[in-house]
């Protein structure tokens, strides 16, 4: 599978809530890291998903919020993945920011330099990479 969206998460779905519009579904990667993704009813029935079965998340970089590490703090959003910057690319406008997650695996999030300047955003430290549920499109193997 190539795909656009940098962040690209496999494992198997360890639960499903089914709602009358849309179903939140959980999906358990190897590394041990759960996501939060909400896709319409339509969605989760046309890829044919059910407990324990494969599935792929995809996130785009630009759907990351970047949070200094602060357990002290709460989010709507469904989804924070914790981890050390391994990699910062800043362009003319906009900062790549790479983070090597606890467990395994990575998340790459695009933050504009203001905001890699206001974070204070360094390699080697500790961040929250955090996104909507309704920010993770699901795929299934066909």
């Amino acid at each position: 599978m190539k795909t656009s969206a940098r962040n690209q998460f496999f494992g198997k779905i360890s639960a499903m809530k089914k709602g009358a519009v849309n179903d939140e579904i959980q999906l358990e990667t190897a590394e041990g890291h759960r996501l939060t993704a909400i896709i319409t009813r339509e969605s989760s029935e046309d890829l044919g998903l059910q407990v324990g079965g494969s599935a792929f998340a995809l996130i785009k970089a630009s759907w990351i919020i970047i949070v200094s590490e602060d357990d002290n703090v709460r989010f709507s959003a469904r989804n924070r993945m914790r981890g050390q910057i391994s990699r910062l690319q800043p362009g003319a406008v906009n900062t790549e920011v790479v983070v090597d997650l606890e467990g395994g695996g990575s998340i790459a999030a695009i933050v504009t330099n203001e905001s890699a300047r206001t974070l204070e955003l360094a390699e080697g430290g500790r961040v929250g990479a955090i996104f909507k549920a309704s920010s993770v499109i699901i795929g299934a193997p066909a």
